[in-house]
């Protein structure tokens, strides 16, 4: 568990922009963090806390900002970094899935070499809400052989359900800050 100084601290990066994309929906943008070294070193510090000294043979971040995200944590790990993306957005072979929006699917790939079976991995994005888009996430990953030792995320929105969603898949999460609400 944090501090409460350092999630104050977290919380205080992030810009809440209501109404975002719809009304009665409090977007929590992460641009602001991003854009402070201070809060951003700490978010990535924070969330690879847990692992020193264990193997993490990759880390996938989730289209886009689990790209940021994901890339930074992959360099304090020493780990490779898999993008998972949107479909059609890789040139090479890909894998993919079909997964659960609010309001229907989408379906996300990653290059059919990213991952090698036994591959320990972390996942990472910014935020966790209903865990649609994660749940498919794991669900290819493993589909292409990985262990998933955690999905890592700032921010959760834990009214929505969404790591209780990963925590029933077997998937540690990691949250570095909650916000009430969606």
């Amino acid at each position: 568990m944090m501090s409460p100084p350092l999630e104050n601290d977290l919380k205080a990066a992030i810009r809440n922009i209501p109404d975002y994309p719809k009304p009665g929906i409090m977007f929590r943008d992460i641009t602001t963090l991003l854009g402070n070294a201070r809060a951003f070193r700490r978010a990535v510090d924070e969330l690879v806390q847990p692992w020193p000294g264990t193997k993490i043979d990759k880390v996938a971040g989730i289209e886009a900002r689990g790209f940021i995200l994901g890339g930074a944590v992959a360099h304090q790990v020493s780990a490779g970094f898999v993008p998972i993306r949107k479909k059609g957005k890789l040139p090479h072979t890909t894998v993919r899935i079909a997964y659960s929006l609010e309001y229907g699917l989408d379906e996300m790939e990653m290059h059919e070499d990213a991952i090698v079976r036994g591959d320990k991995v972390i996942l990472v994005d910014d935020l966790i809400a209903t865990g649609g888009t994660a749940e498919g996430a794991v669900k290819l990953l493993r589909q292409m052989g990985a262990e998933i030792l955690a999905a890592c995320f700032i921010i959760d929105l834990p009214e929505l359900g969404g790591a209780a969603k990963l925590r029933a898949l077997d998937v540690p999460v990691r949250t570095l800050v909650s916000f009430e609400g969606h």
